[in-house]
């Protein structure tokens, strides 16, 4: 692995890529400390502090802690996500869209647009939400957290925090395009990493306290290993289906005639499923937080990381993902196609249609154990965090992110490596890459 970190430093171009994805990430970083006009950080720090183990407290941790600042970046980069997740179903009703998504990189290019501007939609509304509910909002001393309410307030809070998507927007663009990984997958790993150290001095500080015990740490910490080592196993699983190429001749040269194989991913969706299913569930709850409403307040009750109605959203929402997500990316009547025009054919299955349904069938298969394994390591973490009353979140769906994103990152980096004729970051084998 160090030769593979020797050899980056042999690639000009990558090493481009990498330190403008750094200082991407960076600006990102600087960005989210920067506060919204007319807030009483102290105030709002302090209400923040007992809404830990709330959906706020897992939203902040999304958004890297620029909510609990009421940064220019306090949005994050969800209601991009959501926007994106409406597009997407909309594609599949629309026919419009669906003729778009069709049209190769010009088509994806305006659906780009109308995420952004879908995006832009979104950031107004829950800004607006926001800043009502800030208004009606005061820290545990009664002291309120707008220094002046009003329209004028209203107003700079909607404008400040669409910017401040609309601005992260763009960086995780330039990030894909420009940079290494994929930038809005980034954005999030950033905002996730970034409060380890902070939770790890907690820790240390409720220890030295005798809040938490030393055999519980241990424990703690022994569980996020074991879930990070399922996570990397799980996610270089592959089942790998045999096709054989049958021999053809093209003036007088004969090809084909090789055995190789088509490789299925047990989680073809990767991190896509919790991310937008966090999202779905944040986008009204974010709302109901901030809205003094009997039923608002019931919504925001239940819908808590560790409460059973949240847990069974979260859960229903990550497995019909796994299943949209896959069927967007992966269409077996399209590999099927490019199959058999090649002379290429599944052993015992009649080309063409019969191999549609068989890649469909293994697919269908391997996508529910898929579902099954995210759910299971976003959701049994989350409960026994919140069982033992731990004082920050750092669950199943934290780890996923961050270890599925560094696994895509680092595989994005080795293919650069290999076709540059360097060796990978392992010796026998390569980081295989989610998507």
């Amino acid at each position: 692995m160090l030769d593979g970190l020797k050899n980056i430093g042999k690639i000009p171009e990558l090493q481009r890529r990498i330190l403008y994805s750094f200082l991407l990430l960076a600006v990102y970083r600087i960005g989210a400390h920067v506060p919204t006009p007319g807030i009483d950080t102290a105030a709002l720090a302090a209400y923040f502090e007992q809404a830990k183990g709330s959906l706020l407290g897992f939203f902040d941790m999304f958004a890297g802690g620029a909510l609990s600042n009421l940064s220019v970046f306090a949005l994050g980069i969800m209601p991009y996500i959501s926007a994106s997740i409406i597009l997407q179903l909309l594609t599949i009703a629309i026919p419009h869209l669906e003729r778009l998504s069709k049209e190769g990189e010009a088509g994806r290019r305006k659906i780009t647009q109308y995420t952004r501007y879908g995006t832009v939609l979104l950031s107004l509304i829950q800004g607006f939400g926001i800043s009502v509910g800030l208004e009606n909002m005061a820290g545990p001393t009664g002291v309120s957290i707008v220094m002046e309410p009003g329209w004028s307030f209203r107003l700079m809070t909607v404008i400040t925090l669409t910017a401040g998507t609309a601005f992260i927007m763009w960086l995780g663009e330039q990030i894909t395009e420009k940079g290494i990984g994929n930038g809005i997958s980034l954005i999030i790993f950033a905002g996730i990493v970034c409060r380890g150290p902070a939770a790890i001095y907690q820790t240390f500080t409720l220890l030295a306290a005798g809040e938490m015990g030393i055999f519980f740490i241990i424990i703690l910490v022994v569980m996020m290993i074991a879930v990070i080592g399922v996570i990397v196993f799980v996610e270089s699983g592959q089942r790998r289906i045999p096709v054989q190429y049958a021999k053809r001749v093209v003036g007088r040269k004969m090809y084909g005639g090789q055995t190789t194989h088509l490789p299925l991913k047990v989680n073809t969706a990767g991190v896509i499923p919790p991310i937008f299913a966090s999202s779905i569930i944040m986008f009204p709850a974010t709302i109901a937080n901030f809205i003094s409403h009997p039923w608002m307040k019931l919504i925001s009750g239940a819908l808590i990381p560790g409460k059973m109605v949240y847990e069974l959203m979260y859960v229903v929402f990550i497995v019909f993902f796994c299943y949209f997500y896959t069927a967007v990316v992966f269409n077996p009547v399209d590999v099927s196609d490019n199959m058999k025009k090649y002379g290429g054919y599944v052993p015992g299955i009649r080309p063409g249609k019969k191999t549609a349904e068989y890649i469909d069938d293994v697919l269908s298969k391997l996508t529910f154990g898929g579902a099954i394994y995210v759910s299971a390591v976003c959701v049994l973490p989350s409960i026994l965090i919140s069982y033992f009353s731990v004082p920050f979140y750092f669950g199943g769906t934290a780890l996923l992110i961050v270890v599925g994103v560094a696994l895509d990152t680092a595989g994005q980096i080795e293919t650069h490596l290999l076709t540059r004729q360097y060796e990978g970051f392992m010796k026998k084998g390569r980081i295989a890459k989610r998507r």
